[in-house]
């Protein structure tokens, strides 16, 4: 098969970028490893700061695509050849191999594994549970009870786990863990008015428009708890409930409470298939092990390689909005370099 270009990720960076490709002329191949389009925003729920619903984002950008587009679902590349003149060659996991002048790496990210953070009791208590989870237990509209059956009346929402940790050398902020905490327990407090939601911050980022308000309204509306401090340990009781340790910052003293639910807010994290890429097409990687751009400022789409362009978090962590400016961003410096040829 010989294309123009070869989308890797069908996520809404990618989908968004392959759908203005195409109507510039271009022949587009999507490759997506998972059965479905859409990426994780068809996995959440409510999106910050104005509570939309996510399927309506995840049909805005499907809706747009066009059926000359081809799509390999459930697909992944084996093998990427960089070709003399300037062309690639890539082998799929189907036995296809295709002929392509461009490659966009939108790969998208991975939850970090919050395991790896053995103090917080993830994956050996119970009533620990990361971020993720959570969102998909409020799009399902099921109940929310811890393992004993029992609607919780103290949660706590832990920050930066995985983001801005030396101990796990992932130094990065993840822009998205503070506001999507604040929207959670905005959630809980609506789901379960009887309860009482607790935030464990270092400091707050809510940096985007709206962000701010949102996070007066979650204390002044719904009356969640912030408390300044990381979090030391956690350990279970014998009736399953999660005792943590804190230091509050802000008074200077240690605290230590018992929560019946604890959530982890888990950070992003280079997703397999974006280091795949980054080892085979020998690409430069960031100090958080995404893809590098040429530069940050004037040529964040553009990669070491030739005719390989990065959108995305595919480079960095990113929120919904940021994600598809990068990708409209992305089309014009692959419109420019398509030209060329």
């Amino acid at each position: 098969m010989n294309t123009d270009i070869v989308v890797f990720g069908g996520g809404i960076a990618g989908i968004e970028a392959a759908t203005s490709l195409h109507r510039l002329g271009y022949n587009v191949i999507i490759i997506e490893k998972e059965t479905f389009l859409g990426g994780h925003v068809t996995l959440w729920n409510k999106l910050f700061p104005n509570n939309k619903d996510a399927n309506e984002i995840v049909q805005q950008v499907i809706s747009s695509l066009n059926n000359n587009i081809t799509i390999f679902l459930a697909t992944e590349s084996t093998k990427i050849i960089n070709n003399h003149n300037n062309t690639y060659t890539i082998h799929l996991n189907n036995n296809k191999i295709i002929h392509t002048k461009a490659i966009l790496i939108a790969t998208g990210y991975d939850v970090f594994n919050a395991k790896l953070k053995e103090e917080y009791g993830y994956g050996i208590y119970d009533n620990v549970i990361t971020s993720d989870e959570l969102e998909h237990i409020l799009k399902q509209n099921k109940r929310i009870l811890t393992k004993q059956g029992k609607e919780p009346t103290r949660i706590g929402f832990v920050h930066c786990v995985g983001s801005r940790d030396r101990k796990v050398n992932n130094i990065y902020c993840s822009k998205v863990c503070c506001v999507t905490a604040v929207k959670q327990a905005i959630e809980i407090r609506q789901k379960l008015p009887f309860s009482e939601a607790y935030c464990f911050y270092m400091d707050l980022r809510m940096y985007g428009l709206n962000f701010e308000e949102l996070y007066n309204d979650s204390q002044e509306k719904y009356g969640v708890t912030f408390i300044r401090g990381r979090l030391s340990e956690a350990s279970e009781n014998i009736e399953g409930k999660i005792i943590v340790k804190v230091e509050d910052t802000l008074l200077g003293r240690p605290l230590k409470m018992t929560m019946d639910l604890l959530v982890l807010m888990v950070g992003m994290v280079p997703s397999k298939g974006t280091s795949w890429l980054i080892k085979e097409l020998e690409l430069n990687f960031n100090s958080g092990n995404f893809v590098s751009s040429l530069d940050e400022h004037t040529k964040s789409n553009l990669t070491n390689k030739k005719g390989v362009f990065v959108a995305g978090t595919a480079s960095s962590p990113k929120t919904i909005d940021d994600t598809l400016a990068d990708s409209r961003s992305a089309v014009l410096f692959i419109h420019e370099y398509l030209k060329s040829f």
